[in-house]
């Protein structure tokens, strides 16, 4: 008996294992296609303002490369630089036109300047070409009126392709 487990010792020690790198290879190379297929990423990184509610949505449309314009409840930002105040929901009677008070001065004044900037850009580098896309973060308690009247000034300066940046729910 003993002869026999002696034998079988030797013939085990005998025996290697034989890693099957195909195998393997194959194994890795799905893995990695599908956390690669199951990871999302996007180049424009949108965070929140501080203190802004942004309304949720069931989009699955990912944003673009555009201007950044938030409206808070203390004023509207562009490019995260306070541009105009906003008091109680409304806007300063200076910040307004007197022909048309849907038109606000000082927001035309930065989004004029960015897009005349970017024309620029264009002119000498052909693969710039300016859009007019605006990336909008609204509080969802602002009223409607108010962000008409950015919508409004948006597009006077060239800016008129909005997209509306939410929270996802999905």
């Amino acid at each position: 008996m003993r002869r026999a487990v002696d034998r079988l010792k030797k013939d085990n020690k005998k025996a290697t294992f034989v890693l099957q790198l195909t195998a393997m290879v194959d194994m890795f190379t799905i893995l990695i296609v599908f956390l690669l297929k199951s990871f999302s990423t996007s180049a424009v990184h949108i965070t929140p303002h501080k203190g802004l509610n942004l309304p949720y949505s069931t989009t699955i449309t990912q944003p673009s490369e555009a201007i950044r314009l938030v409206v808070a409840n203390d004023g509207i930002y562009v490019e995260d630089q306070k541009v105009v105040t906003i008091s109680e929901g409304k806007f300063a009677s200076e910040d307004l036109e007197d022909q048309d008070q849907d038109f606000i001065r000082p927001l035309f004044e930065v989004l004029d300047k960015e897009a005349n900037k970017s024309k620029d850009i264009s002119k000498l580098n052909e693969d710039h070409v300016f859009e007019g896309k605006v990336v909008m973060q609204a509080d969802g308690r602002l009223p409607y009126s108010l962000l008409k009247k950015v919508m409004y000034t948006s597009s006077l300066a060239g800016y008129a392709d909005l997209k509306l940046a939410t929270i996802s729910v999905n």
